[in-house]
């Protein structure tokens, strides 16, 4: 493992990469915590803005170019921006479940799934786990594994049936 292709890249990549490892770490917390706390208020805040960074930050990076500037990974940018729309939205009109769904939504699409295809070959942080000259194998094994936690915390979070939650 070296930083070396991450510290080396231009400065969208760097805040991009730094802001979603950010987010992955604090979304977690805030998943798997007591919901409602102060706490989990203080970092959903946090999350939401680097989150917002992480998209926003996606726009400037164009090293696949298929549609001028773009790729269709820059797709989840707008997913991302709906999804935490949404999830602020929800909350703001006191629909815990829609929020609870929006934004367990938005973690794991926009992190946990997109950050499973951050370790193909030839990407930035493929290098950075397994070196650039590891080839495939490293991806073989990183990518399944990464997709089954995802699944796995998904079915965690999965709400279980029963009435839906609204504060009154």
């Amino acid at each position: 493992m070296t930083l070396t292709p991450l510290l080396t890249a231009p400065p969208a990549i760097i805040l991009h990469a730094t802001c979603a490892i950010l987010a992955m770490l604090i979304g977690a917390v805030v998943l798997f915590r007591r919901k409602g706390t102060p706490l989990h208020k203080a970092l959903g805040r946090i999350w939401v803005v680097l989150m917002l960074i992480v998209a926003t930050s996606a726009l400037f990076i164009n090293e696949i170019r298929m549609f001028g500037p773009f790729s269709p990974i820059h797709l989840l940018v707008l997913v991302t921006y709906a999804g935490i729309g949404n999830g602020l939205w929800q909350i703001r009109h006191r629909n815990v479940a829609g929020h609870r769904a929006s934004m367990q939504t938005t973690y794991i699409g926009a992190l946990l799934l997109a950050g499973a295809f951050t370790l193909m070959p030839d990407r930035r942080m493929h290098d950075v786990l397994f070196g650039a000259d590891s080839g495939w194998m490293p991806s073989l094994v990183a990518i399944p594994l990464a997709l089954v936690a995802t699944a796995l915390i998904w079915h965690r979070l999965m709400p279980r049936r029963g009435p839906r939650t609204v504060l009154r």
